[in-house]
């Protein structure tokens, strides 16, 4: 007489697919937060006929200028020497990085120029100005 076989119960473990879901949720949440920073500073962009987006998967960093003609680090306000003591070490650890500059169209072209030649001065060779398109 044949053995009788058992019946296991095949149960499948679905405790990794949850924990990627939450990584992948925490990952999103983390990102979607970074990429708005630039959008806390008052900023009326500049409208130009012919624009072309910039690759985005090369590192930049961010700098605002109100129309009033003060300097921000991302969205956080900065004198010229906070300004310019942050490109010193930016450029010194990664010195092929970008600028993107977002100035106010109502910001005075002295303030603008100004920042130029502080980036000239680090060696910023990359300066990208942000603009909408007509």
């Amino acid at each position: 007489m044949p053995r009788r076989r058992t019946n296991e119960e095949v149960a499948f473990n679905i405790t990794p697919m949850i924990d990627m879901t939450f990584l992948l949720l925490i990952f999103f949440m983390v990102t979607s937060n970074i990429t708005n920073q630039q959008i806390n500073v008052p900023v009326a962009l500049p409208t130009a006929r012919s624009a072309v987006d910039p690759n985005p998967r090369i590192e930049r960093d961010l700098i605002n200028i109100d129309g009033d003609g003060n300097y921000y680090i991302a969205d956080k306000p900065a004198t010229k020497e906070e300004l310019m003591a942050h490109l010193r070490v930016k450029f010194k650890d990664y010195p092929p990085l970008q600028i993107y500059l977002r100035a106010d169209k109502n910001t005075p072209t002295k303030k603008i120029r100004e920042f130029m030649d502080m980036a000239a001065e680090v060696g910023a060779l990359d300066v990208i100005f942000g603009t909408f398109t007509n």
